[in-house]
């Protein structure tokens, strides 16, 4: 049903369930076990219920893509066709389970015969070296749109989508919150392109091109915004507990904290940083993605908007 003021289709978790009708189950509760996050309990029921439903009407979004690639290229220009990847963008709030949904999404549609070359890139590759985000005060900043190199992301896009081979980007490395210097990650023409952030929905008034001129298709991963916070601060405990207690962690002044003292830390900063990141910049694009994903407080997806037009 279409909601009165919404132009999206809303459906349950059984209604979106249906709609996988034969696609075969391809993921074991052993690959899951290298696909979930650090705090996402995603089960095998929820790739069967949310995700196989998902790779099936994406894979029917790249077919009649590369169809109209087809139509426009040998039809309309008269010459070889030579189809673009297909680009899906995926946004959403620190904490809410990008980077699982991201590789579990990966992983269903590289089993699909059409495109099985799939590849994942994340916006944190695209983020300012922690020397430059000092030199300009932005550390505080840091995941908000201002703090990413934007020119290079679109650059790295618009390479993407012309078919350029060997397309490289930078790697960021969570535990020393840095960009790698000399490490680059090599994208080389894959058939789908997952490109996973917080901000790849946002709009500028400034900008020329923006990051979701160039997706296909785009997904939002949505829950409340308490609900979140719970789970950063959950995070915030597991990763005190291992990542922050490396010596070579950013974060390592945080391995001795108490344990309540680590709950007020986690809450500060959510509410300092990803909170206002959140209100201000990543919840106001979620209508504009194709797809929103609704989990609920157990992390489970509960509501699925298709935009129907």
């Amino acid at each position: 049903m279409f909601g009165q003021t919404t132009p999206y289709m809303v459906f349950n978790r059984e209604e979106w369930a249906a709609l996988r009708a034969t696609t075969p189950l391809v993921i074991s509760e052993t690959d899951l076990t290298d696909l979930r996050g650090l705090n996402e309990p995603i089960s095998v029921a929820e790739v069967s219920d949310v995700y196989l439903p998902l790779s099936r009407l994406l894979n029917l979004h790249f077919a009649a893509a590369r169809g109209l690639s087809r139509v426009v290229e040998s039809a309309f220009l008269g010459r070889p066709n030579a189809s673009s990847p297909y680009i899906i963008g995926i946004a959403g709030s620190v904490a809410v389970g990008k980077s699982t949904c991201a590789r579990v999404l990966q992983a269903v549609l590289s089993r699909w015969p059409d495109h099985p070359r799939v590849d994942l890139v994340t916006t944190d590759g695209f983020l300012y070296p922690t020397k430059t985000l000092e030199q300009q005060g932005l550390m505080h900043r840091k995941g908000f749109p201002e703090s990413y190199d934007l020119r290079r992301m679109l650059s790295f896009l618009k390479s993407i989508k012309a078919r350029e081979a060997h397309v490289k980007l930078p790697i960021y490395s969570h535990l020393l919150y840095d960009i790698l210097p000399n490490s680059f990650q090599t994208v080389d023409s894959p058939d789908i392109l997952i490109f996973e952030g917080l901000n790849v929905l946002q709009t500028s008034s400034k900008a020329t091109a923006v990051a979701s001129d160039f997706f296909d298709f785009s997904i939002y991963l949505d829950a409340e915004p308490d609900i979140i916070e719970e789970w950063y601060v959950q995070r915030f405990h597991l990763l005190q507990s291992s990542a922050f207690q490396e010596p070579s962690s950013y974060f390592r002044h945080y391995r001795d904290l108490a344990q309540e003292q680590v709950e007020r830390v986690a809450r500060e900063v959510w509410k300092r940083t990803n909170q206002v990141n959140l209100v201000q910049n990543i919840l106001p694009t979620r209508e504009r993605a194709q797809l929103v994903i609704r989990k609920g407080k157990s992390h489970a997806v509960e509501e699925l908007w298709l935009r129907g037009f």
